[in-house]
């Protein structure tokens, strides 16, 4: 497992006007824009490759991994050497490809968008929204990884969620399973509450046999006029093994406003500053 595609295309309507000039994935957890903690993810399981899906003119992303010789002088030259490390990394990380997506055409597009690049081998993806932490632990994609090494077959992430929140996510059919690992049935795409197949919801990350390009070509446009990743996961489902893996770690949404606040508030507390940032919160009025 050599390669890995992020879709960050989207126009991020939920954070605007904040998304107006900058892609929704370069806003900040803590100290570093919420793509990166995909990235960083993705090169400590493994990948080589990196391919991201942008939208034209979205450049923003593009900058951030690449050199900044002023800023590297300038720290350099002020004795800031743990933040010029910092930066450095970033154009050092591994083998980046950038990928246009010309329209806003749903989640199976963008991946189909890095098909040329990705070529006919397995492939993860990972929806840097969705913030997967497994501290001292292995990586979730790897997780995914080792899952698909082990099985010969595509492997999504789930984790059980609370009834009233299924008709949010995909939501996994199981035929049988054995610890964390399931066999699938089927994927049923936000269904409602009565009609849910389990309490197992697809997250951000997966393991992808080539053959989903197929699947995806042929898949039509649904609501939105998109063309949807579920859909071309259920049409494998009927060729190929597909598998759910509940994966160890945390997730944070930074999908949404309050998702990010959220994840923002966690992700502090686990810093440096979480000390400082605990006494202030005690000191705050919470009553109104």
């Amino acid at each position: 497992m050599r390669k890995a595609v992020l879709p960050a295309a989207g126009f991020g309507t939920r954070f605007l006007p904040a998304t107006k000039a900058i892609p929704k994935e370069i806003l900040p957890l803590v100290d570093r824009p919420i793509i990166q903690y995909a990235v960083e993810e993705a090169v400590a399981s493994g990948i080589e490759q990196i391919v991201i899906v942008i939208a034209n003119g979205r450049s923003a992303i593009e900058d951030h991994f690449d050199s900044h010789p002023a800023l590297e002088r300038w720290l350099e030259d002020h004795g800031d050497i743990e933040r010029l490390r910092s930066i450095r990394r970033l154009s050092e990380i591994g083998t980046m490809a950038f990928v246009h997506q010309k329209e806003q055409l749903g989640l199976g597009h963008a991946v189909l968008m890095a098909k040329d690049l990705i070529g006919d081998e397995p492939f993860a993806v990972l929806l840097s929204d969705d913030v997967m932490l497994n501290p001292g632990g292995t990586p979730v994609t790897r997780q995914l990884i080792e899952a698909h090494e082990a099985h010969r077959g595509s492997v999504v992430a789930v984790q059980q969620v609370p009834a009233d929140e299924v008709s949010r996510y995909g939501i996994v059919k199981p035929r049988r399973g054995e610890g964390r690992l399931w066999e699938l049935d089927d994927v049923i795409e936000k269904p409602a509450v009565a009609d849910a197949p389990s309490d197992l919801a697809v997250l951000g990350r997966y393991v992808l046999s080539p053959r989903i390009f197929d699947k995806l070509e042929q898949t039509t446009r649904g609501a939105g006029g998109e063309i949807q990743l579920t859909d071309a996961i259920r049409a494998l489902i009927s060729e190929q093994p597909v598998f759910g893996y509940q994966f160890e770690g945390l997730r944070h949404d930074a999908g949404t406003r309050l998702g990010w606040l959220k994840a923002t508030v966690s992700m502090t507390l686990e810093s440096d500053l979480a000390d400082e940032f605990r006494t202030f919160v005690r000191g705050l009025d919470l009553r109104h």
